[in-house]
This record gives structure tokens, sequence and C-alpha cells, in this order.
């Protein structure tokens, strides 16, 4: 993410129901194929303990749904509405921008304010911003070297962990905790998209591998989890390629995708990253019709192939990159079928991120939404909350 107002898109195009013989002869097993053709990624096929399963006891689906989605609102002022929503239970957290902060203490107040609309015994809010470094920063702080100057120092694996922990201090300082950073972007051209505002730290993905995985492993240290973005990676974005405001499409060979984008993702995995953002722009070596935070088969990629067990977490919903994927809602059904644990509602609207809650419980109602699979995502979501406290 790079600018908190998106242009809202709400063409109507829906997705199909899951198609195939696993859908229509529920008694047989459950394959890898099955579960890429009906929308689930490989964590599907995973047993979900039976806590698990059996704690959609009480909640309604509002509540289940609520518990994957972060809300988002304009200026300083706490809406009623999102206390109220956190109140019910039907909201995981809420992501900062700039016009909300005003300062340290005032952030730090909202914080406490946030977690205390809670009802007694749940687990705390994820709290999360962006605190990447250099031109990106929400908050006045550090880290203030960029991952582009962090790249270029003559220790930048030292730098790279002082940033993380420059990252982490500050947001644990005023009760944030999460960041959604570093970026593992890795650039092809000076002045690119990854490169122009200083947010890849390298051409070469071994020195984006190095240099995520110190920053997470630091910030991670310092009490705040780490999110690396933007899987498989927008490295190949020219510098008007910005999925925030436009559809994006990279025609990057699969070869170099694994060989190069993906390939930092396997150290900040080792690192123990808690969340990978996947991006919205389409790459047709690996699913020529969906972008990759709507489309199982890379998720897939990143379950799968790369081995991520944590939580993957949205771009935002409103992004101008998914302009004909229908409206929010719609949207978020995509990506919770594709595999999509969290979902960023972006709008700075209370009201957006309530007609995702009800979207997602719909497709529960309506068993669009694989119940084992949404259970896992809870599950998840959970243990990343219960991990902040």
């Amino acid at each position: 993410m790079e600018d908190p107002i998106r242009p809202p898109t709400r063409r109507d195009a829906r997705e199909d129901p899951p198609q195939g013989n696993a859908a229509e002869d529920p008694a047989r097993p459950l394959t890898r194929r099955d579960a890429i053709r009906a929308g689930l990624t490989v964590t599907a096929l995973a047993p979900v303990p039976a806590a698990v399963l059996g704690s959609t006891a009480g909640l309604s689906p509002e509540q289940q749904a609520g518990q994957r989605v972060i809300f988002s609102y304009s200026g300083t002022a706490v809406p009623d509405a999102l206390l109220a929503q956190i109140e019910a239970g039907t909201t995981a957290g809420v992501i900062f921008f700039a016009d909300n902060v005003s300062g340290l203490d005032q952030i730090a107040s909202v914080a406490r304010r946030l977690q205390a609309a809670r009802k007694a015994g749940t687990d705390p809010l994820l709290l999360m911003t962006d605190q990447e470094g250099g031109r990106v920063r929400r908050l006045p702080g550090g880290p203030v070297r960029s991952q582009k100057e962090i790249g270029q120092a003559s220790d930048p694996v030292t730098a790279a962990a002082r940033s993380g922990t420059e990252a982490g201090r500050l947001l644990a300082g005023v009760g944030m905790n999460v960041n959604l950073a570093p970026v593992l972007d890795v650039h092809r051209a000076e002045g690119d998209f990854a490169d122009r505002l200083g947010r890849s730290y390298s051409t070469d993905p071994a020195v984006c591998g190095r240099l995520g995985a110190a920053f997470v492993t630091a910030q991670q240290r310092a009490g705040v989890a780490a999110t690396v973005k933007h899987f498989p990676g927008l490295g190949a974005a020219g510098a008007e390629e910005n999925t925030d405001l436009r559809p994006v499409t990279l025609s990057v060979p699969r070869s170099t995708l694994r060989s190069v984008d993906e390939a930092p993702y396997a150290p900040a995995i080792t690192a123990g990253v808690r969340l990978v953002m996947p991006s919205w722009a389409v790459y047709p070596a690996l699913d020529p019709k969906r972008p990759a935070g709507l489309s199982p088969v890379v998720l897939e990629e990143l379950r799968g192939r790369i081995g991520f067990r944590g939580v993957t977490v949205s771009d935002a919903i409103n992004a101008g990159g998914l302009e004909g994927f229908g409206t929010y809602a719609e949207r978020a059904v995509a990506a919770a079928r594709a595999g999509m644990d969290l979902i960023l509602v972006c709008s700075q609207r209370v009201g957006d991120g309530q007609a995702v809650v009800s979207g997602l419980a719909g497709a529960l109602r309506a068993g669009r939404l694989d119940r084992r699979g949404s259970d896992a995502a809870r599950a998840r979501v959970a243990n990343l909350r219960r991990g902040s406290a």
C-alpha cells in the first residue's frame, strides 16, 4: 500500500461457485487439485483442531466473518460506529493512516480506547500501519532510512536490523502490534515502481532476502508482527504500474518469478515472519485471470511450494487494481475463497468495512465459503491476535 485513499470501484463481476467433482461428491476425499479448483489453498487440506471447529459455537456468521476484517476510518476521532463493531466482536482490528495520527500520545490513547472497547476475555485487536521507513511512514519517528538506503549502506544487514528495531519499538510504544513491512519486491531498474520511493532493498533477490529477514527478526523481537509484501513480487512493475490506482499485469516467466521475485520470501519465512501480503497484480504465468490476492493458484504457490503457514493479509480491498471484480464485499468473498485470512478495508469508511463483513457472513450462510477453510483462517488470525498480547 502506498496511498491511504484509493478510488472506489464497484463494477459488478461475481465469481462462479466452486466447480468440479469435489463439490458434487462431498464423500470423496479432497485432493490438492480439487482444492485449487474449488478456490481453496493447500491449508484447507490440513486437519483443523477440534477446538477450532467448535469455536463457532455461539458466534453469529457476522462475528465469524468480522474476525477476518480490518477496518479503517478518517481523521483523528474514532467513530462510534467502529467502537460498536469492536464491542459486537465483528472486527479483527484497525489499520491507521497518516491522517489518523496527530502525535504519538494521541494515537497511543486511540489504541488504548480501541482495545478497551473489546468484550472481556476476547483476543486483542490487531492494530497496524505501514511504517516501512524513508518516505513511507504513517507515524512520526523511525525508521528514517528507506529500504533503498539500507541496501546501499556499508553494513546493510546491521542497518536493516536497526530499522526493524526502530519500527518495532515505535509501534509497540503506541500500542500497535502489526507493521505492514518490510517490502520484499526485487526492483529491476532505477525509477521503477518499487524503486521510486526507495521501497526495494536491491535488484539482487539474495540481498532482499537477507535484509528483509534481518528487519523481520529485529522488529518481531521488539514485539510487533512483521508483514512481508507484495507476493509474488512487484519488482517487475514499471513506474506507473500502481495497483492502488489501476489494474496491473506483470508478464514475468514462471521461472523468473520463482528464482527472482519469490526468492526473498524463504529467508523471511525461516526468520518466522507472521504475515504475508499478496499483491493485486495479475501474473499470467501463474494465473492469467485473477490478481494474486484473489487467486487460489498463487496462494497455493505461497502455502504449498514455499511453505508459509502464517497469516495472509490482503492489500487494500478498495484498490483500483481490482476494477472489474465487483463490490468490496464481492472482492472480499473472492479473496477469502482463494485462501486469504485477513481482509484490509482501507477506504477509511466504517460503512465499507461493515459491507465486507455482511458479504462474508452472507457467503458463509449460503455455503459459498468453505467452512473448514474459514475455520482454519480464523484460527490463524486468532493465534496472531493472542500472540500480540
